[in-house]
């Protein structure tokens, strides 16, 4: 089952990984829409990462893969970037030694090899979402506080103009006031029209800026729905929101 609201920008179906003979992911499908903001909620070790690498082609999986209702299941990972999808990893994958400024150009190679004209221009889109890293320009990232090498992943992934931005944790070790900074900044993107899937642990914020949700729990897909009604079931509320609320309601 997938978002079926709105147009389809990425569909997955019964999605299998497997590390070894150990299989992670037991078909799971989900789905994202154009202009929306679909979120995959649940604990630590759920396959979350795997799901979202899987996706964008950097781990080997069966089931099927559709980008804007073409199948790129066998497509290579540098082939889905050019197509529009990109990734904020949960490690950031900076490169610590070079300066904010280059981590920001190697975000528009994609559009470089395309031969695209003035392919640098979402230097001032990126800077009014993220201004600290103006001020950072001539900076190595490896210098940037925590909060600030986030902002830097993010803006890198905006700078190849991307259809879909995939986040995987964004949240994930930032202090209370940046991680509001982070969500109040994916929030804006999602009300300019950006298509986002979004991965977190952090499932209050991320079901409240999202439009549909997905639990996932053991490599499988538990449950899916309206982030609102998600948000508003007992059980949902008590496992992740940490709102204990006595019920009986299934996930």
């Amino acid at each position: 089952m997938t978002d079926r609201d709105g147009t389809s920008i990425l569909e997955v179906r019964d999605l299998r990984v497997s590390y070894g003979k150990v299989e992670v992911l037991h078909g799971v499908s989900i789905g994202a829409r154009e202009q929306r903001t679909a979120t995959i909620i649940g604990p630590n070790g759920a396959g979350k990462s795997t799901l979202v690498n899987a996706v964008m082609g950097c781990l080997p999986a069966e089931g099927k893969v559709l980008f804007r209702g073409e199948d790129i299941t066998h497509a290579a990972v540098e082939d889905r970037v050019d197509l529009g999808m990109n990734l904020v990893p949960e490690n950031r994958a900076l490169f610590p030694d070079m300066s904010v400024r280059d981590n920001l150009l190697l975000g528009c190679y994609s559009r470089y090899r395309r031969r695209e004209r003035h392919y640098d221009s979402e230097f001032d889109y990126v800077f009014e979402l993220f201004p600290r890293l103006k001020e950072r320009l001539g900076q190595q990232a490896a210098t940037l506080s925590g909060g600030e090498r986030q902002m830097l992943a993010v803006g890198r992934a905006l700078m190849a103009r991307p259809k879909l931005l995939i986040l995987d944790e964004p949240s994930l070790g930032l202090a209370p006031r940046i991680v509001r900074d982070i969500f109040a900044i994916l929030q804006r993107l999602g009300q300019q029209g950006l298509s986002t899937l979004l991965i977190e642990q952090n499932a209050r914020a991320a079901l409240k800026i999202s439009d549909y949700g997905y639990v996932l729990e053991t490599g499988e897909l538990v449950t899916e729905g309206p982030s609102s009604e998600l948000a508003a079931n007992p059980r949902i509320a008590e496992a992740y929101l940490g709102l204990a609320k006595a019920s009986s309601a299934p996930v």
